[in-house]
């Protein structure tokens, strides 16, 4: 089985904030994983803040779990869904790969409870 270190998961923005003005309506944001580090991020491209990524840590903490550590989204981009992207994707990691994760980090939480529908609740480990 061949060793996938980088993955790519593109979302759709409907909407976009001012930090992302340099990006046009059809413009899409990248969550990258990054299995060696163990983090997914987004860049959101050209302009302010452009050298900044928001990330989401996570760590193995056993053979089929995964404790959601933190998520990080520079200012000049919060309240935009950055957050939430980046939470989406850890989620479908976790799917993936059939994982159990504990959550350390409040946001990731929240989010989980907010999307009651998805049964994402089965997957953390309480």
């Amino acid at each position: 089985m061949a060793f996938q270190l980088f993955s790519t998961l593109t979302v759709r923005v409907k909407r976009f904030p001012v930090a992302f003005s340099a990006l046009s309506s059809g413009s899409r944001l990248k969550v990258e994983h990054d299995r060696h580090k163990r983090r997914f991020t987004v860049t959101p491209g050209s302009g302010a803040g452009a050298h900044e990524c928001a990330v989401l840590q996570y760590r193995f903490t056993g053979e089929k779990e995964v404790d959601l550590i933190s998520t990080y989204v520079p200012e000049a981009f919060r309240s935009q869904g950055v957050a939430a992207l980046l939470s989406q994707a850890a989620v479908d990691f976790l799917v993936e790969e059939n994982l159990k994760a504990r959550v350390s980090c409040w946001y990731i939480k929240k989010y989980i409870e907010d999307h009651p529908a998805q049964l994402y609740k089965d997957l953390v480990i309480t």
